[in-house]
Order: structure tokens, then C-alpha cells, then sequence
């Protein structure tokens, strides 16, 4: 083989390419394959180069038996782990044969297969509970209880509070893909973030006091104008601060500030910043890391009692992130809880 034309034609090849000789030996290999390999490979035996044994037994048989192979090739970075898939084909020349060696990354491919497969055993798994109660008591409710008028009652109420928590999953599912779909085109709308926040708060009210909790607002009265979703900023607030007064507030306030920075270090400008503040008894360090990804719960049992789904902090990074903004969580044990958004201005 022509060392020469063979190393040409590597090099405009963008995946990592390997070329075996049919004496065992790297004969070329592009810029790509050395970064992954590393340099001065060429001339080496191909089995201390690659060194895994599914892709040395997948070129051993590609070498023996003239055949197109497939196999994986697994790199373990300080980081992650990239996976890569590897097509070898027997090539022939003039002056001798070999295998053509290819790496492709597959791991964002893998990734997002995986995460599918999550959310859809997530899902199957939070609908799993009601509908399991549901089917039970209609059930005993065709039964041993047909006539037992406090017991029906009984079930009744809880048939209902669990098809509301479903109602109330479906609705977020739904939230969550518009939300996502919608994720790379940044609002163009002029929103005013004092009018909506209060209001926001003049909506959740109600339930706060229910609770026995003060929702205070704290920050200017004056207009301050970002450009935002309305809807999606407003249920941004909603869950911010009902996910306050459900697992943060034991009967004192949550605070509500709004403030305007003139430069925002992670927004490189001016921003407008929201924090939602309770004195709950806060959070482990360890789960903060984690609190934004879908059904991720701290107490699953508590959460579902007080009708969480495990998606409003997935929802808020996600309309946070089309917004351009930033999200942070601040937790301290005993001290409580600080949610945080900054949202560019202008």
C-alpha cells in the first residue's frame, strides 16, 4: 500500500481511522486516531495499541475471514465515559491488504437512548401507584363494600386525590415537552418581572395561608423589563414558590425578592434576580446537585402526599434555560432554602 496516498486520505477523514496491516502492524493512522490513541502508534502491533478484547477479536476475524465486523470501544475519561462504535473492513491493494479501522462517538446517541428509557420507566412507575390504588379500591368497591356507604366514601376521596396527582403528572409531562421544544428560541415579548411576580404571589396567597404561611414580597415597585415568556416566567414563580410552601415553611414566611444587578458575572450584564427564600429545615448538600432532574425526589413518600410529581425544578431549568438565564439552589441544614433565577436584561 502507498503510505503516502493512504496517510492523504486519512487525514481528511473527521472520525478517528486506523489502517492494519496484514502483518498485525498500524500502518497509517489520522490526526484523530492519535489524539485518541496517541502519537507514534504507526508501525506498532495493532493488539498493544487497542488493547480491549471485543474489538481485538472483532479485527482478528476481519483479518482471517475477509469480513466486515462490528464491535465497541470504551474510553474511561476523568469525567465521563465515551463510547465509541467501531467498523472494521478488509481492504485489498497492490501490494498488500489490511483492515480499515473506524471509531465513531455514539455516546450522545447512547445517552439519549438511555435517558428515554428512564423517562418511560419513570413515568410507568409514577402511574404505576395510582392506577394500582384506583383499580383496588374500584374493586373492593364492586364488592366486599357495595353497600357500606362510610367505607365507599372513604374510597371515594382517595380515588379521587389519586386521579388528581395523575391529572396533575400528565399535565406536567405536557408542560415539560412544550417547554423543551421550545427551548432554543429565546422570548422577544418585553415582560414586566415586579407586575408578574406580584401577582404571582397574589395568586398563591390563598393556599400559603391555608398553610399558615406569609408569603412576603421584598424589591422594587417600579417597572422592570426583561424580555420573557410571560406564562412560562409566571410558572416559573408558581412553582418556585408553592415548592417553598410544600416542603420548605413549617409554619413561618417565604420570602419573595426581586432585585436589578447591574452586571451579572455569569450573565456578563445587567440582570433582573428572583430569589424564593423559606426557613424550612433546608436541604442535604448531597441531593442539591441532582434536585433538577426529572422525578428526582428527596422523600419519595413525602412528595407524593403533598401531590409532587418530581418535575416543577425540571420544568423551571428548562424555561430558565430558553430564557437564557440562570438557576441556582442554596440550602443549609436547619437554616433553610434559596431559589434563584437571573434572567438577562434587554
Amino acid at each position: 500500500m502507498n503510505s503516502e496516498l493512504v496517510r492523504t486520505i486519512l487525514a481528511g477523514v473527521p472520525l478517528p481511522i486506523v489502517l492494519i496491516g496484514d502483518d498485525a502492524r498500524v500502518v497509517a493512522a489520522n490526526a484523530a486516531a492519535e489524539s485518541l490513541f496517541g502519537t507514534g502508534i504507526e508501525g506498532r502491533n495493532y493488539i498493544i495499541v487497542l488493547r480491549q478484547p471485543g474489538l481485538l477479536d472483532c479485527i482478528e476475524g476481519t483479518l482471517r475471514h475477509r469480513q466486515t465486523g462490528q464491535a465497541r470501544y470504551i474510553v474511561v475519561g476523568p469525567s465521563r465515559e465515551t463510547t465509541y462504535r467501531v467498523q472494521t473492513s478488509a481492504i485489498e491493494g497492490a501490494d498488500g491488504g489490511g483492515v480499515l479501522v473506524s471509531f465513531e462517538d455514539i455516546t450522545d446517541m447512547e445517552t439519549a437512548g438511555r435517558m428515554r428509557r428512564d423517562f418511560v420507566a419513570n413515568v410507568s412507575h409514577e402511574l404505576r401507584t395510582p392506577l394500582t390504588a384506583l383499580l383496588g379500591f374500584i374493586e373492593t368497591l364492586k364488592g366486599a363494600a357495595r353497600d357500606d356507604a362510610a367505607a365507599r366514601e372513604r374510597f371515594l376521596d382517595i380515588m379521587e386525590r389519586e386521579a388528581t396527582r395523575m391529572n396533575r403528572l400528565v399535565a406536567d409531562l405536557l408542560s415539560l415537552s412544550r417547554v423543551e421544544a421550545a427551548e432554543r428560541v429565546r422570548p422577544t415579548e418585553l415582560v414586566d418581572l415586579t407586575a408578574l411576580v406580584k401577582a404571582s404571589i397574589a395568586a398563591i396567597r390563598p393556599i400559603a395561608a391555608d398553610q399558615g404561611i406569609t408569603l412576603e414580597y421584598l424589591g422594587p415597585e417600579d417597572a422592570l423589563e426583561v424580555r420573557a415568556d410571560a406564562d412560562q416566567i409566571t410558572q416559573v414563580m408558581h412553582n418556585l414558590i408553592e415548592n417553598a410552601i410544600k416542603y420548605g415553611s413549617t409554619g413561618e414566611k417565604v420570602t419573595v425578592a426581586v432585585s436589578h444587578e447591574e452586571r451579572d458575572i455569569s450573565l456578563r450584564g445587567p440582570a433582573v434576580r428572583i430569589d424564593v427564600i423559606d426557613r424550612g429545615d433546608g436541604i442535604d448538600p448531597i441531593h442539591i446537585p441532582r434536585l433538577t432532574e426529572r422525578f428526582y425526589r428527596i422523600d419519595d413518600h413525602r412528595s407524593r402526599e403533598r401531590g409532587g410529581t418530581g418535575l416543577g425544578l425540571a420544568i423551571v431549568k428548562h424555561i430558565v434555560n430558553r430564557h437564557r438565564g440562570r438557576f441556582r439552589i442554596e440550602s443549609e441544614r436547619g437554616v433553610g432554602s434559596r431559589f434563584s433565577i437571573s434572567l438577562p436584561m434587554g
